[in-house]
């Protein structure tokens, strides 16, 4: 694999790890609730990996051939962040000035929560299943697996990034603005709970 494929893969992929999602909206309450950004970042890059080994192992094939199989998952992954949502939009994250507030839930929690949102999110599945093996050669003299892997790898450190930024950039902006991250909150929620109700539309009822 050239270092050329890697660049584009890498401005391609950008596109995508920019786009506000499920992703974007807990970054953003872990990052209003003062701490758990760096585990929550690291639950949704654990996620990342996950679906990378998937498939390059070949297993992300054989799931996204299984109707039933897709079905699970999209409703799996529809009630965890609606689940999440609702939480937010009942119980919004408000930090107080000096940081005190809002710090709940251990590093486990955030870690967790993570990565479910991520590797139970049937939409980031299918873009590593779409995305990732076009971008791979025959003729290169790694194998496919390890293409994909270092193709997700690179898709994987694009999010360490940008979620990063995002997190902390929320924790740094809404810190010592109650009413602003209230709202935040509560519109991540409503982020969360529509890409849910997406998700089950589009897989029983668009296809």
């Amino acid at each position: 694999m050239s270092q050329s494929t890697l660049v584009a893969f890498w401005a391609f992929s950008l596109l995508f790890v920019f786009t506000p999602g499920a992703d974007w909206a807990y970054a953003i309450s872990a990052g209003i609730r003062n701490r758990g950004v760096s585990a929550s970042v690291m639950g949704l890059l654990a996620g990342y990996v996950v679906l990378t080994l998937l498939i390059s192992a070949g297993v992300g094939v054989l799931i996204a051939g299984n109707a039933v199989l897709m079905g699970i998952l999209t409703v799996l992954g529809a009630m965890y962040l609606a689940w999440l949502g609702y939480g937010m939009l009942r119980n919004p994250p408000v930090p107080r000035a000096d940081g005190a507030a809002g710090n709940e839930g251990s590093w486990m929690t955030w870690f967790r929560q993570g990565a479910l949102v991520s590797g139970l999110n049937p939409k980031a599945f299918i873009f590593f299943l779409a995305f990732l093996p076009p971008w791979t050669s025959e003729s290169a003299t790694w194998s496919i697996p390890v293409q994909i892997l270092t193709l997700g790898m690179v898709y994987t450190a694009s999010c360490s990034v940008v979620y990063s930024m995002v997190g902390f950039g929320a924790n740094r902006a809404l810190r010592t603005r109650p009413s602003v991250a209230r709202l935040v909150g509560r519109i991540s929620g409503v982020i969360m709970i529509g890409l849910a109700v997406m998700l089950v539309v589009r897989e029983f009822f668009l296809d």
